[in-house]
């Protein structure tokens, strides 16, 4: 890799934006980030202030930089990576938005994706998109919000509006307005995009009703899509040149790019992504079939599992129930019991993603006795969200037809050793993870360096992977048997 100058990497998250500052040797210079606020108006609504998340965005940017001490020639590229199904929807002149963002957690479109289920559309949106007819994704969301606001359909019917997820809407702040685009990852989210042909499907298009003026052009994902102007804190000039979807560029920043490589970041929810490499494999176990990357003509698919609740279900612990002061003391909570005392708790806040895709469920937490403590509910609340990724590796095993050797991990709360060590019991495979968790930025920045042709492609960005600890599994079958009898028990009463 060169010596000189740095990629700046924008990870905007559910919770917060992250900018990461990489060198051209892999390693990270700085980091800057921002929370953003959530708003829940209505039970099953989720939504964020796009003007709070730019804002967020340009302060983690210049915390970065300054930490880093880098100066203005010093900037290579810039990549984008983002929270992948919230929709914005923005003014194409102001660039001002026009609505909340719609968060991919929010559950509005409910009614209306069980509608499309009822006509019996549902095989066809999977079999062109890879993904189920559940309100996770962003295209009945930009459907409902021209319906509930008929200005808003009548300016995109004139092409007066831009809809993008959240990478089209910073793409187009960076630009100056200059670019409205996206890239095949993020577009593969949006059940209006075709897997073969990687473009915009008019007939989906047609039957969820959203214009086609409205949707950005398709590009891939390491490649320049126009230049920073007018970013307080960040030059002008700079290229932005690689952008994918969080879970997709922590794919691609874990180094699993050959077929059956396979990763599982532990964020808000937990995603479990398995590169299939350069053809779509369908699942016929309720799991996703995405588009991973595509770089120049090289095209590379994922299989992937879907919790919508990880990480979030701790927060609720902390923040609805005050059994923790802080997210970082629930470890050592559950640690102070040997195990969670028969309690079972099943994270489905936002309902049951794959393999259940259940949009009706409500969490559950089971097994209570008078003896309970707030120690075996933390417990129980790690061992939950390891119990929902068995689930999901099981059904993505059988759908590729392969059994993995290892599962690399990433995110805040693969950092809970506790938590992996029980992973790794439970999937009975090597747990591997990265000396550098922040894989979703490495990932954003690594393309972002192939698409400015400051590196020349995936063999020489796996370099800046590097592991630093193995959970061996250790725990024997029958108690694992026995953890996976009380999960269905308790999954079948969400």
């Amino acid at each position: 890799m060169a010596e000189r100058g740095v990629v700046l990497s924008l990870d905007e998250g559910t919770t917060g934006a992250t900018a990461v500052v990489v060198g051209l040797d892999g390693e990270i210079r700085a980091k800057g980030y921002r929370e953003i606020t959530q708003h829940y108006p209505q039970p099953g609504w989720v939504e964020h202030d796009p003007l709070e998340i730019w804002s967020a965005v340009q302060l983690s940017a210049q915390e970065a930089l300054h930490a880093a001490g880098v100066g203005p020639g010093d900037v290579r590229a810039v990549g984008i990576t983002n929270q992948r199904e919230t929709l914005v929807v923005w003014d194409r002149r102001t660039l001002e938005p026009l609505a909340p963002a719609i968060v991919w957690q929010d559950r509005r479109t409910a009614d209306r994706c069980a509608a499309l289920k009822a006509r019996g559309l549902e095989d066809l949106f999977r079999k062109k998109t890879g993904l189920v007819l559940d309100p996770y994704f962003s295209g009945t969301k930009i459907a409902w919000l021209l319906d509930a606001n008929p200005t808003l359909r009548a300016r995109a019917d004139q092409g007066e509006i831009a809809f993008g997820t959240v990478d089209s809407f910073l793409v187009a702040r960076l630009t100056a307005g200059a670019a409205h685009v996206t890239d095949v990852s993020n577009a593969s989210r949006t059940l209006l995009f075709d897997l073969r042909s990687l473009d915009w499907d008019d007939e989906l298009c047609k039957l969820l009703d959203v214009p086609r003026a409205l949707l950005p052009s398709v590009r891939g994902s390491a490649e320049v899509y126009g230049t920073t102007r007018g970013v307080p804190g960040i030059p002008d000039g700079i290229p932005v040149a690689g952008m994918a979807g969080d879970q997709q560029a922590a794919l691609f920043g874990q180094a699993c790019f050959s077929p059956g490589e396979a990763k599982c970041t532990y964020g808000t929810g937990a995603f479990l992504l398995m590169n299939t490499g350069a053809q779509p494999v369908a699942s016929t176990r309720g799991m996703l079939t995405t588009v991973a990357w595509r770089i120049g003509k090289e095209v590379a698919y994922a299989l992937e599992g879907s919790a919508f609740v990880a990480g979030a279900m701790v927060q609720w612990l902390r923040d609805g129930l005050g059994l923790i002061k802080s997210a970082s003391e629930i470890e050592a909570l559950a640690a102070s019991v040997p195990d969670s005392g028969g309690v079972v708790a099943v994270p489905a806040l936002a309902g049951l993603g794959a393999p259940h895709w259940r949009p009706e469920a409500r969490g559950v937490i089971t097994g209570l006795t008078r003896g309970t403590t707030r120690a075996h509910i933390a417990r129980a609340v790690l061992e939950g969200i390891a119990l929902q990724n068995h689930d999901l590796l099981s059904a993505m095993q059988q759908d590729a037809s392969s059994k993995l050797t290892a599962l690399k991990v990433d995110g805040g709360a693969s950092q809970n050793n506790l938590m992996m060590q029980f992973q790794a019991d439970l999937l009975g495979v090597d747990l591997v993870r990265p000396a550098l968790v922040e894989t979703t930025a490495l990932g954003a920045a690594l393309l972002a360096g192939i698409g400015a042709g400051v590196w020349q492609g995936p063999d020489e960005a796996r370099r800046a992977w590097k592991e630093e600890r193995r959970f061996v599994p250790s725990m024997d079958r029958k108690q694992v048997d026995e953890h996976l009898t009380r999960w269905r028990a308790a999954v079948a009463k969400a």
